[in-house]
């Protein structure tokens, strides 16, 4: 296998020899349908699945019967029955009897990148912020709008991309998210005027969702960093297209060449050929009409926030509290981690102190801060199973935790003090942050899960946005005011966890 790979190459079933087998032939994993949900009435359906289990080697029998009933029994529960609802199924049943293998870890290590470069720019930011008071002449409270502009990137990318890689691919979007990011990350270096590098940095922020030339070379090296991002996703790995995608625009071979090469870096073999795929939503000439076209693709994806898709997060009084707090913890978090975080160089730097801290020692106490957070999100990965403890009492000391440290952080201004309540904020805050995101798709149902966890995303990116307009303007009249309204959001979140109705550990999500 080539080192650099062909991003612009398309792929045929052809070019991944010895990785089908016919579905008669084939033995599934038993394990796949284990947790498959079952429903009241769904018993009857049941009884077609020719699927008899091998206890000699714990695999079973497939048929194409079997799997017309699966898909059968998942069509009812997503409301939608079209031929591309159907194939899209049977796509879905074959990736999951590929397994999790080599292409999904690096797969997962380069969506990786795109996490980093959202938090390494937000963290890049925040610390140029001096440095643009110094070479522009916007006051320190005026220049806390540079990360407002950021925010409105990044409110805009995260919803237009959501969308356009249903038109173009994810495979472009994903891409392309980084390359945009790179491109005017480097450009901020070369930033003119404030009003410009705001530009820039809202427009970085689409992509991603010392002295007075140091915050220019920064923003050089995290842009070269994030093009080298880019250049590893497209030219050292091949992200083979959405097969959904591939299927949703008529390109049916394509589709099925994709899951052939996820298979085939898995050194795994796969049932799906054209052939099931016509058996189940019927051939490719009947509905080469049906393919989605880019309104209904739209419309799909607006309809996650439709009154149908929303309306069963409160189907019970338990269910409806529980997305009420969750939403609630998502925006208070969504706008006190930034009132905190994403100005705390400033604080480091004008302590209420006679002289201002050397920056040095701002950036080496900066540094220190984001290194001791890190082990934090390792430690709740075992706490949150732990007996008497779970999610919610992980979630909620870990947030309460991190109020209390954000308001001692102003008892003192010596930078030494602050260098230890900083580390222990940033640890309990990674504590908090992981499980937020860990628990919050798992308490709502499955049907439903993209519509909960997609709201919770967009209020949290609103009061991002918010934050850095609450900072100029509380910041005016009390330095400390941005600090105390953090800590008193990271405060209203703990009260909130504490009446979290439901508990997920050790249980299968809804």
């Amino acid at each position: 296998m080539p080192f650099i790979v062909n991003p612009f190459k398309k792929q045929d079933v052809s070019d991944f020899t010895g990785v089908y087998t016919p579905l008669a032939d084939y033995r599934r994993p038993s394990s796949t349908d284990e947790h498959r949900d079952i429903k009241p009435g769904d018993l009857a359906n049941e009884k077609k699945l020719d699927v008899s289990p091998n206890p000699s080697n714990g695999y079973s029998a497939y048929t194409i019967d079997a799997l017309r009933a699966e898909i059968d029994l998942d069509i009812a529960a997503s409301g939608h029955d079209t031929a591309y609802d159907r194939k899209s199924k049977v796509i879905n049943k074959a990736i999951t009897d590929i397994g999790m293998g080599r292409y999904q870890w690096s797969l997962f290590a380069l969506c990786g990148f795109g996490w980093l470069a959202d938090n390494m720019w937000l963290q890049g930011v925040a610390l140029t912020l001096p440095s643009l008071t110094q070479e522009f002449g916007p006051s320190q409270t005026q220049v806390r709008y540079t990360t407002c502009a950021l925010f409105i990137g990044l409110c805009l990318g995260a919803s237009f991309w959501g969308i356009a890689s249903d038109v173009i691919g994810r495979r472009l979007a994903f891409n392309l998210t980084l390359f945009l990011a790179a491109v005017f990350g480097l450009g901020v270096g070369g930033g003119s005027s404030w009003v410009g590098v705001c530009g820039l940095y809202a427009a970085l922020g689409v992509g991603v969702g010392g002295n007075n030339q140091g915050w220019r070379y920064l923003n050089l090296t995290l842009g070269a960093m994030t093009f080298v991002m880019f250049t590893c996703r497209f030219f050292l790995f091949h992200l083979y297209e959405s097969p959904k995608f591939l299927l949703s625009q008529g390109r049916q071979p394509e589709a099925v060449a994709a899951v052939h090469g996820i298979a085939y870096k898995n050194r795994k073999q796969t049932w799906l050929s054209e052939d099931v795929l016509n058996e189940i939503g019927g051939t490719a000439a009947a509905v080469e009409k049906e393919h989605l076209s880019t309104g209904e693709i739209v419309k799909r994806n607006l309809g996650k926030f439709s009154t149908q898709r929303i309306g069963p997060l409160f189907a019970t009084k338990k269910l409806g509290l529980m997305t009420c707090l969750i939403w609630f913890c998502w925006t208070t978090i969504g706008m006190g981690y930034p009132l905190f975080n994403a100005f705390l160089p400033q604080y480091l730097a004008n302590s209420n102190s006679d002289q201002p801290t050397e920056p040095s020692i701002v950036y080496r106490n900066y540094a220190i801060t984001s290194i001791v957070g890190v082990p934090g999100a390792l430690l709740a990965y075992f706490t949150v199973n732990m007996k008497y403890i779970g999610r919610k009492g992980t979630i909620a000391s870990s947030t309460l935790i991190t109020g209390i440290l954000v308001f001692c952080f102003t008892i003192s201004s010596d930078p030494s003090f602050q260098l230890a309540f900083t580390c222990l904020e940033a640890f309990f805050q990674n504590i908090m942050y992981g499980v937020l995101y860990a628990y919050t798709p798992e308490v709502f149902p499955a049907p439903n899960r993209g519509t909960g966890t997609g709201i919770a995303s967009m209020l949290n990116r609103i009061a991002g946005l918010c934050a850095p307009i609450v900072a100029v303007n509380a910041g005016k009249a009390d330095p400390k005011a941005p600090i105390y309204a953090s800590g008193g959001l990271f405060l209203a979140a703990f009260v909130a966890m504490c009446l979290f109705p439901i508990e997920t550990k050790g249980k299968q999500s809804l």
